[in-house]
């Protein structure tokens, strides 16, 4: 592994663990279409910097851009609040105006510089290390690799010190308020690092790629925790993860490191979408399967109490009484029985003490429809509810 790789897979590593940061609350606050908006919208700053500065690496750069991508929250927020469209519709509206813009204005005012929206869009990692930071004459590295580990640090910092204040704000902003912070300084702060991320992350990766990082590590952490630390933690190292993955899936089959990058994280994602223990498809599946277990075994008992002519709990009239095939009519009587709800003596069904007892129940449930006390009850009594 050459040297040149090697600072490749720790650029593409430390943009991942930077967008991851910021993804995570963007998630939680519900506004993962943001990222794209700022993503693009960026751009308009970066033309504004070039024409004052007359240099693509000026710092100026972050701060026009930074702007660029706050200002583009401010007005998707204040189209919002008038109440005439919803917020994904606002988004849709100003970031494509905005990015517009700045297309015209490299079309007009920079076509002889290399600025083009190609790169823009898609970046190129594989680039990054052959733009140096030199300290007189010491070479210190790719500039790539300074500048996003320096926004890095600058995340965790203030993640640090501002934990409680964002992890308040993003569930409750009334209780935020009432505690004595702004939740509008820390929605602001958030979207200035945000947009400083994603400006750092631009050159090197460009803006598709920032978007899948800050979001897909984010969601996928979503549906596997509720634990906001573990989310952090988790949406970071499946960025780092699938940066280095899809470095070297670009590298076996020769295609562009950000296309294979973003093809990981759509892979991890669709795998915790499907496999996730609670919330993933095949678990919502299964649970709504096991509910409807119980509709129909609750449908069951409550036949089973309401008859008392043998010829109505007869096994081989269950069928007919409750208007059940013949498969199901077996699944229900197989799962009463293995959890001692019932006993079949001679074709006759009767119910157990636990039986009587959860049918009771499970009739008090129905008058008073209070839910925590069901749950309670199928928890203790049922036994494949797992």
């Amino acid at each position: 592994m050459t040297s040149f790789q090697i600072e490749i897979q720790i650029i593409a590593a430390i943009v991942a663990a930077a967008c991851a940061i910021p993804g995570v609350f963007l998630v939680l606050r519900k506004m993962s279409l943001i990222s794209d908006a700022i993503s693009h919208s960026i751009l308009l700053g970066i033309v504004i910097s070039f024409f004052i500065s007359h240099d693509l690496d000026s710092p100026l750069n972050i701060i026009l851009a930074t702007l660029s991508g706050i200002v583009t929250v401010v007005l998707v927020e204040f189209i919002q609040k008038t109440g005439l469209v919803k917020e994904d519709t606002a988004i849709g509206l100003v970031f494509p105006a905005m990015f517009s813009v700045g297309v015209i204005l490299i079309a007009l005012k920079a076509n002889d510089v290399h600025l083009d929206v190609d790169a823009v869009l898609v970046g190129e990692l594989g680039y990054a290390p052959s733009n140096r930071f030199f300290f007189g004459t010491v070479d210190l590295g790719p500039k790539a690799m300074w500048v996003m580990g320096t926004i890095l640090m600058f995340s965790i910092g203030l993640l640090i010190v501002f934990f409680k204040e964002l992890k308040i704000s993003t569930f409750d902003e009334g209780l935020a308020t009432a505690l004595g912070f702004s939740p509008v300084v820390i929605h602001y702060g958030l979207m200035s690092i945000a947009s400083v991320t994603t400006v750092g992350a631009f050159d090197a990766v460009g803006a598709i790629l920032v978007v899948a990082m800050m979001i897909a590590p984010a969601a996928a952490m979503y549906l596997l925790t509720d634990n906001l630390k573990k989310m952090l933690f988790g949406a970071v190292s499946i960025g780092v993860v699938s940066a280095i993955l899809g470095y070297w899936l670009a590298h076996i089959i020769d295609a562009s490191i950000s296309g294979a990058i973003t093809t990981v994280l759509g892979v991890i994602f669709l795998g915790v979408y499907l496999f996730a223990p609670t919330r993933g498809v095949l678990s919502v599946l299964y649970r709504k399967k096991q509910q409807r277990k119980e509709v129909m075994l609750l449908t069951f008992l409550l036949h089973i109490q309401n008859h008392e002519e043998e010829e109505e709990r007869h096994v081989n009239h269950l069928n007919e009484h409750i208007n059940w095939h013949e498969v199901r009519a077996n699944s229900v009587l197989e799962l009463a029985s293995k959890n001692n709800l019932i006993v079949i003596n001679k074709g006759i069904i009767l119910l157990t003490q636990k039986g009587k007892s959860f049918t009771d129940q499970a009739i008090q449930y129905i008058t008073d429809n209070e839910r925590s006390e069901i749950e309670t009850m199928k928890d203790e009594l049922f036994l494949f509810r797992g």
